[in-house]
């Protein structure tokens, strides 16, 4: 990727972030936006592989850009009680610019939330009340095929390893670096390929 797309793709994503600034988070005590800053620096903190510390500051922007490549609103599918399928509006909509170590565990993080349900005792009691929510509308826990599947796809580690920090990533007492100052790591993601 040449710099001058690098920049285009930093300038678009800091757009987003910039628009969706306030922005509920679907019933929970934080942000949207303060939601994936969090996930992003317990990522960091966590010294997790700089892609997958990426994907974590960005898995929810398809709540924020889903109108952008054919979903549905996250309020406004909320509010009709059906999915906006954020997950898979993030990915393509980050698929313009990253590849599959960022953009698989942002497709597959709803997933993961689905797949530890069912195949983890205990999962469930760790999720919030609108996680709970969500998750019917996300098609409930899996069965044992969809599990099986699951395991078998190429980033599920990553994706079950992202939503694991996306549920710690709720804390409204908590602070996290604005996204600017994720310039470089982005850039850096980014012309890795």
């Amino acid at each position: 990727m040449i710099p001058a797309d690098v920049d285009a793709a930093i300038d678009a994503i800091e757009a987003a972030f910039t628009s969706a600034e306030g922005m509920e988070y679907l019933g929970e005590d934080v942000t949207m936006i303060q939601h994936q800053l969090q996930a992003g620096a317990l990522a960091a903190a966590a010294g997790l592989a700089e892609p997958l510390v990426v994907a974590a500051l960005l898995h929810d922007i398809g709540h924020m850009v889903g109108h952008l490549v054919g979903e549905d609103q996250a309020v406004s599918a909320l509010a009709a009680d059906s999915d906006a399928h954020h997950d898979v509006a993030g990915a393509r909509w980050l698929g313009q610019w990253f590849g599959p170590a960022v953009t698989e565990p942002v497709r597959l993080h709803v997933a993961a939330k689905r797949y530890l349900v069912s195949a983890e005792s205990g999962y469930a009691a760790l999720l919030s009340d609108a996680s709970v929510h969500t998750l019917h509308l996300q098609g409930g826990p899996m069965s044992p095929a969809e599990v099986a599947a699951f395991d078998a796809l190429a980033h599920s580690r990553a994706a079950v390893r992202l939503r694991r920090l996306d549920e710690q990533a709720k804390d409204a007492q908590r602070d996290a670096p604005g996204i600017e100052t994720h310039r470089d790591l982005i850039r850096r993601v980014l012309l890795a390929g």
